[in-house]
């Protein structure tokens, strides 16, 4: 993978190099010499994160977290974004490239695009007391 071209100086015009053990620094150069792409022209001239977007999109059919329908005329459907990070073990190795496609919701307005929101989120303090109930009544 090549590196990008951004603003932002490489590491090594940043961070002094001696301070650092062997297993650190070589977590260090890692972080410099691996590709994570900001889009998805970016991405997809590689095989990692193909294999990892196919992956984020298999998941969201298996867990049925979306359908495939037709837009309304008036409906302006909400846009979406790949976001890809690298994952990695303690060592500074590479665990696996994630890729993860998420919506703009900030695109949509309350009382035309939605009317509520709703997160059904439980406490573990509440599900406690809920299994403790029926034994303490045996």
């Amino acid at each position: 993978m090549s590196p990008i071209n951004r603003a932002t100086p490489p590491i090594c015009m940043q961070v002094i190099f001696y301070v650092f053990s062997p297993p650190h620094l070589h977590y260090l150069m890692s972080l410099s010499t691996d590709f994570e792409p900001s889009s998805y022209q970016e991405a997809k001239n590689h095989v990692c994160w193909q294999e990892s977007m196919k992956a984020e999109v298999e998941a969201l059919e298996l867990n049925h977290t979306w359908s495939i329908v037709d837009v309304l005329p008036n409906v302006k459907p909400i846009g979406c974004k790949w976001v890809y990070k690298i994952k990695r073990h303690p060592d500074g190795s590479i665990e696996r490239y994630k890729a993860c496609l998420v919506t703009k919701g900030f695109a949509q307005t309350e009382g035309v695009d939605y009317f509520e929101t709703f997160s059904p989120v439980v406490k573990m303090a509440t599900v406690r007391v809920v299994l403790a109930l029926p034994s303490i009544h045996l």
